[in-house]
């Protein structure tokens, strides 16, 4: 029988220089990694009326939405290790090339990395009583890796 790998396992992180870690992204509600292969398409004289494909470029993005807490000085216990949209936001205009790690959430331990600049982030602030929440996107400078890229 198939092994189904619940969303709520599959988690965003962020590596934080300053304390030399992961942290996750604070209170995700969804996260996802979304990759394309371009093609290169040829027609030559050698072979008229086909269509000779390559590999083109490799591209991916992730994204996330969560609720968005204070991460700062004085914050819960814990979530000052978190990741949210004010510590997001010092990244994107620092134009800091971010590494991020996926953990799947498989059995085996899983886990993707890689690097990227924080293209998007936005908060939204209904009011109502309603929180306020996050979108983030980071896209991707290179390849997805299976090994951490952080010596």
């Amino acid at each position: 029988m198939s092994t189904f790998i619940k969303g709520d396992e599959n988690i965003l992180y962020v590596y934080n220089t300053a304390t030399s870690a992961y942290e996750p992204m604070a209170c995700l509600t969804s996260n996802s990694l979304s990759s394309t292969l371009g093609v290169n398409e040829v027609v030559t004289k050698c072979d008229p009326g086909e269509v000779i494909k390559t590999a083109g470029t490799f591209d991916y993005s992730i994204s996330g939405d969560g609720l968005y807490i204070d991460t700062g000085v004085g914050a819960p216990s814990g979530d000052e290790l978190k990741q949210s949209h004010d510590k997001l936001l010092a990244l994107q205009l620092g134009k800091t090339k971010v590494n991020w790690k996926v953990d799947t959430g498989l059995a085996t331990n899983t886990e993707y990395f890689g690097e990227g600049f924080i293209t998007d982030l936005a908060m939204e602030s209904p009011t109502g009583g309603e929180n306020t929440t996050f979108s983030v996107t980071i896209s991707g400078s290179g390849d997805i890796s299976l090994v951490d890229l952080i010596p």
